[in-house]
């Protein structure tokens, strides 16, 4: 059962801390592995890693969300490039997770922890046209891009190459989803590149 109190309350963050029957998520010990990164530096690499992974959680539901209600002349493509999209999502979901549990951390994926430690912004409820799910999807998919490259330094600084590969590749691969959904907007867009030379 989680439960906040007041004495466990971010004050960096306006989001509180959540504590669990087994404490605070910060405090807890990791599992023992022959990892040879540092014990202090795995910690770090779980804190890290859990906290993209409850926004790649939050962007897959993100995904759906535009997946099932999308409506309009581009619902067929649109439906599908959403489905595509959250279908890479899941995988990178999969990787961060995998990564965390490796470093001997515990992957905080539930829907109640993703809601609390997500910073992506929320998905608006009642969108129903194409050009409203294209434009906020773009922007999630945006917001985490920035998150995964602003981690991928993070993880420099750690010197763990291997997480920083995995951030690398997904960063990669949202910023080609990224492109692809914004192409619905760009070929409508009065202030895109002239055609003129």
């Amino acid at each position: 059962m989680l439960q906040r109190t007041s004495s466990q309350q971010d004050t960096t963050s306006a989001r509180p801390r959540v504590t669990t029957r087994e404490g605070n998520a910060k405090n807890r010990r990791l599992f023992s592995t022959k990892n040879d990164l540092p014990e202090t530096t795995r910690s770090q690499l779980v804190e890290l890693l859990n906290q993209r992974l409850a926004d790649c959680i939050d962007l897959q539901t993100q995904c759906k969300q535009a997946h099932w209600n999308v409506k309009g002349r581009s619902f067929i493509g649109l439906h599908k490039l959403f489905d595509e999209i959250n279908n890479d999502v899941e995988e990178y979901v999969d990787l961060l997770a995998e990564r965390v549990v490796q470093l001997g951390g515990v992957a905080q994926g539930t829907a109640r922890s993703v809601a609390e430690r997500s910073t992506l912004s929320d998905y608006p409820g009642y969108l129903t046209t194409s050009e409203s799910h294209v434009d906020a999807l773009s922007s999630a998919l945006a917001q985490f891009g920035a998150g995964a490259r602003k981690a991928i330094s993070q993880v420099d600084d750690l010197e763990d190459d291997d997480s920083a590969d995995i951030l690398t590749e997904i960063s990669r691969g949202i910023d080609k989803w990224l492109w692809f959904v914004e192409a619905h907007m760009q070929g409508d867009s009065a202030s895109g590149p002239s055609e003129k030379s």
